[in-house]
């Protein structure tokens, strides 16, 4: 009969018919450890594993506004590298239920919260030693104003944080905020960006160690920078309007990806407390230039389409059509055309000097030219066209600004 040995850890299996013998090395699991008394309850020293995604690094990250357009990517940043996730949730579940597998088996969590309850929020960062803040509005409700989201609702996620005993706080604000925005398309200028500056003030004056990220536009998957301007409807006909035909406006639009990495490294990153990150990409482009660039990468251009740019200061109808559609759709604007969106859209973005970026966080950002092709192809004109080889001629990147 075979027979069964026990030597040093190793399992010999041996069997009477012959000389063969199968060794089999015994693997030492977390759950094989023997029980020790704790010297601390503190999570961040209950690490195990080797930093995959079946690990646990130490990291209890409560990601608030997880279900949005950055909050998938942070919380698969985080979950790749064996953080325990919480994720607290409003209003409809299955919202939320997709990121249950951005993370290993038991390391993503639910919770359901309401940005004015204080006793959810505490419930959800508990047990946390790092708490991010993604939660945004880009137009008002009658739920909801931007100052309702980006100041009220920031300033009482760092209070509760603080109280919780939270070692760091991550909040997204935007690039250009500034209490006296520059009017353009309406009278009184940027409701969002005034907001998002007093939100960071508040946050500032809750939690002075807060690690603050300001982004540019953000471009990815399902995002509301190049789907903005790909949807029909912010165009008249065959025709984009811009403010000065986009001639006066420089934007340094950011890859998703590459902002949640910089959270992420500013997490683990002992040096990042109380630092301000302006997270934008690697080059600065007219708006015109790129504006042209995805209508050739969509073969909306001249040659298939008639497209061109004008001035929107001499459109009156252009107006019209975004305040109707604020009429129509308020809660959720078609093609995303609305006021505030319009009057951010030629805000340029300003870089300061002295202020570090996510290079300095040690990511290597992404270039438009590399990205936004695969990202606009399914609005490419004629999508299902059995190209031949080199029929259609590879559009011109943009020229970008030294």
């Amino acid at each position: 009969m075979a027979s069964l040995i026990l030597v040093n850890g190793v399992h010999l299996a041996k069997q009477q018919t012959g000389l063969l013998g199968v060794v089999c090395l015994k693997a030492n699991y977390s759950t094989d450890v023997p029980p020790r008394k704790l010297k601390t309850t503190n999570l961040a020293a209950i690490k195990r594993g080797t930093g995959g995604r079946s690990s646990f690094n130490g990291i209890v990250a409560t990601v608030f506004g997880s279900t949005g357009f950055l909050g998938r990517y942070v919380c698969n940043k985080l979950g790749k590298i064996g953080s325990q996730v919480i994720l607290p949730y409003r209003a409809d579940h299955y919202e939320a239920l997709r990121l249950k597998l951005v993370g290993d088996l038991g390391q993503v969590l639910f919770h359901p919260y309401d940005l004015r309850d204080d006793e959810a929020i505490f419930n959800a960062v508990k047990y946390s030693n790092v708490v991010i803040n993604l939660v945004g509005r880009d137009w008002e409700t009658k739920n909801f104003t931007f100052k309702d989201v980006h100041v009220d609702g920031a300033r009482r996620l760092a209070r509760i944080a603080r109280q919780a005993g939270v070692e760091k706080f991550v909040h997204t604000s935007s690039l250009n905020a500034t209490p006296n925005p520059q009017p353009f398309f309406t009278k009184e200028g940027s409701k969002f960006l005034q907001s998002k500056y007093y939100g960071e003030q508040a946050v500032r004056e809750e939690f002075p160690d807060a690690i603050v990220f300001r982004p540019s536009d953000i471009y990815g998957q399902e995002d509301r920078f190049l789907r903005y301007y790909a949807h029909i409807w912010r165009r008249q006909f065959r025709a984009m309007p811009l403010w000065y035909k986009g001639e006066r406006t420089i934007k340094q639009p950011v890859y998703c990806s590459d902002l949640a990495q910089g959270i992420v490294n500013a997490i683990k990153d002992s040096d990042s407390q109380g630092q301000t990150y302006q997270a934008v990409g690697p080059r600065r482009y007219k708006l015109s230039a790129l504006v042209d660039w995805f209508h050739q990468v969509m073969r909306k251009d001249e040659k298939w389409w008639g497209y061109f740019r004008y001035d929107l200061r001499y459109d009156p109808t252009f107006r019209m059509k975004v305040l109707m559609t604020e009429m129509l759709s308020p809660s959720f604007p078609i093609g995303d055309v609305h006021t505030e969106r319009v009057e951010r859209e030629y805000v340029t973005d300003e870089v300061q000097k002295g202020v570090p970026t996510l290079e300095d966080l040690g990511v290597n950002l992404t270039y438009m030219e590399d990205q936004v092709p695969w990202e606009l192809r399914p609005y490419r004109a004629a999508l299902y066209y059995d190209a031949e080889l080199d029929e259609f001629e590879k559009p011109t990147p943009p020229q970008f600004i030294q």
